[in-house]
């Protein structure tokens, strides 16, 4: 039976029949896999995401991965029956962010799949097939459903430009600290470190390529060429600004909490430090993620301890937000 997650306001929802929408011109229609659920997701549950950045009644669900099964008019035939992820950004494609390529920066406002449009917490999903990027035929499609976290680690390596024989470090210990690490590996640093508020996830921190671990709360180094920052707070942003040399690069991919105590400008200015942040992934980190995926150098499924059907959407969204250091990424499987 098909079926979905209908979120009618904060705190309320349903598990009901769905019914797959024909893709009309230029849209793909996808079986849904799965999908994951992240902090965001716990937000529209809750009622706590900022106004303007979701619309209820809602499906929600936009971390995914799935096979194409129909294609409307104007959508190459050969998508059908292919492995696909998808962006979720929903731009306008005429502005001149998007005509730069920075999509997640359309004028025409702020669309996404599973906060104002419907998302993929249901059997199927139809949405415009420009947004989809093929796997290899042979991709793991429930390692795939985290590549749109990964996407977004993507767009702040993109940024950091980390080089060959550079120190380079990771702030933040969850899904897309880890997707850092595997980031940066690649691009084969003299030096990787990670620090984090807990101890448990230095295994996996130097299973995906760190050569040191520390502690917050321990004493750090300040001489780092490069510093992605994705534990979303504002001590964390310090943490990561502190860890870099003058001149130093630094990628913010959290949202603290409004009103925190966060950098200081002035340290900036005078250390003259290369700030750069990130907010959702345009095109070119999706495509980049996908290579990365497909060439073997990014391993999500470790980072996966929870599979549930969709009519355990309940229990998921607790798992997501209880803080249990057994808990890593939770998926649910229509």
């Amino acid at each position: 039976m098909s079926s979905q997650i209908l979120i009618e306001a904060p705190g309320a929802h349903r598990v009901e029949d769905h019914t797959p929408r024909d893709p009309g011109p230029g849209e793909a229609l996808i079986a849904v896999h799965a999908v994951g659920i992240c902090g965001s997701d716990r937000e529209v549950y809750q009622g706590t995401r900022p106004e303007g950045y979701v619309r209820y009644p809602l499906t929600p669900g936009h971390e995914w991965s799935g096979t194409v099964w129909a294609v409307g008019a104007d959508v190459p035939e050969g998508l059908v029956g292919r492995k696909v992820v998808g962006e979720g950004f929903r731009n306008c494609q005429v502005c001149d962010r998007c005509h730069a390529g920075e999509t997640t920066l359309c004028g025409a406002g702020y669309e996404e799949t599973g906060f104002t449009r419907p998302g993929a917490m249901a059997t199927t999903l139809t949405l415009p097939a420009r947004l989809l990027h093929p796997l290899p035929d042979d991709a793991d499609l429930t390692a795939a459903a985290l590549l749109e976290p990964a996407a977004c680690v993507a767009t702040a390596a993109l940024k950091a430009n980390a080089r060959p024989g550079e120190r380079v470090a990771v702030v933040g210990t969850g899904t897309l600290g880890m997707f850092a690490v595997q980031f940066l590996k690649a691009v084969s640093p003299a030096e990787l470190l990670v620090v984090g508020t807990r101890g448990e996830r230095e295994a996996l921190s130097r299973r995906f390529g760190a050569t040191g671990f520390r502690l917050s709360d321990q004493e750090l180094p300040d001489d780092f060429d490069v510093v992605i920052e994705t534990a979303g707070s504002a001590s964390a942003a310090r943490t990561a600004a502190s860890l870099l040399r003058r001149g130093g690069r630094l990628v913010l991919t959290g949202i603290p909490a409004p009103g925190a105590d966060g950098l200081d400008p002035t340290g900036l200015v005078v250390r003259q430090l290369e700030v750069h942040t990130v907010f959702g992934a345009p095109p070119a980190a999706w495509a980049h993620t996908v290579r990365v995926f497909g060439a073997g150098l990014l391993d999500p499924l470790p980072l996966i301890t929870h599979e549930l059907p969709l009519t355990e959407f309940s229990q998921a969204i607790e798992l997501v937000g209880a803080g249990d250091p057994k808990v890593g990424k939770v998926l649910l499987r229509p």
